[in-house]
């Protein structure tokens, strides 16, 4: 397996440049870029350049540039403006309106944007679009499975100065998180766990029977497929920091592979480096117990802290 890149600081390329689709329930970043891409037909069906209709907003070309673009959050009063300049009908009118009530329409996870870092925040957004998700783990459980006793340990292990009211809604924004990607129809999930988050104690004995528990039960629906990598299989060339690979459906953004590091994360896209990370991924796939033995080694765990 080729070497994988360390985590660097360097800026990635955005990965929410392409338009998300308008299924189900809209974002507001793919309702602003429809409400854009909108904007911008009927400008140019007018012949009108981005120069001509700058100045109904009271803004430059790049103002325009950036609203059709749904690079900038709309404001009400200039799309209402475009939209008289325009002279659109009834029910172009409509959809305006309706696009742009849902890009103004706060995330559920922006009510916590006081204790989630902006790079954790793309990454909760992008999940709620992926069709499949496959995460590599080899300390903790991975976030999105996660129970509240679980995440309240972990939280106040890494963030041990922090008032009780804080650890709280860190732990809620996690619990929100897990319940909306579990209960959806979308995506499916493929978690990679080095046997040793089985036994590492986090929290007391309850509190690991009651998480492994969860991890037997996620298991046993058909979209979440959980595999152990044996400690006892020999060596494994596995990554030495978590991995998050997401796919989307057709008409969304290119798949993309997120690292976190201690001071940041990478959202990986560039062609060779996410060759890399998605090779990882395969080789321990392959190298992960199967999904039967994994479930036998997760009851084996649970058992063991049952006896304490």
């Amino acid at each position: 397996m080729s070497a994988l890149p360390e985590p660097t600081s360097e800026p990635s390329p955005d990965p929410l440049a392409s338009v998300l689709p308008l299924e189900r329930e809209p974002g507001r970043a793919a309702a602003g870029r429809v409400l854009g891409q909108a904007l911008r037909g009927h400008r140019e069906d007018r012949g009108l350049t981005l120069r001509q209709v700058a100045a109904v907003i009271r803004g430059s070309v790049s103002k325009v540039s950036r609203l059709e673009r749904g690079e900038s959050p709309p404001k009400a009063r200039d799309v209402h403006d475009l939209v008289h300049h325009y002279g659109l009908d009834a029910e172009e009118r409509r959809t305006i309106e309706r696009l742009l009530e849902f890009a103004q329409d706060r995330e559920w996870y922006e009510q916590y944007s006081d204790v989630t870092p902006g790079f954790l925040r793309r990454l909760i957004q992008l999940e709620g679009e992926a069709e499949e998700i496959c995460v590599y783990e080899n300390l903790v459980v991975p976030g999105i499975l996660q129970l509240p006793s679980y995440a309240r340990h972990m939280v106040r292990a890494v963030m041990p100065s922090a008032p009780a009211e804080e650890i709280e809604r860190v732990v809620q924004l996690r619990t929100q998180r897990r319940l909306r990607l579990m209960d959806g129809d979308v995506p499916r999930l493929t978690a990679l766990l080095d046997q040793g988050i089985l036994k590492r104690r986090c929290g007391n004995a309850q509190v690991m029977r009651e998480q492994l528990t969860y991890l037997l039960e996620a298991g046993d629906t058909a979209r979440v497929n959980i595999r152990i990598l044996d400690m006892t299989s020999g060596y494994v060339a596995a990554p030495p920091y978590p991995i998050t690979h997401l796919t989307f459906r057709d008409g969304g953004p290119g798949e993309l592979a997120y690292v976190e590091h201690i001071n940041g994360a990478n959202y990986v896209t560039r062609p060779r480096a996410l060759d890399d990370h998605r090779n990882a991924l395969s080789n321990l796939r392959v190298a992960a117990a199967s999904r039967d033995r994994s479930r036998e080694m997760i009851l084996e765990a649970r058992d063991a802290f049952a006896s304490e």
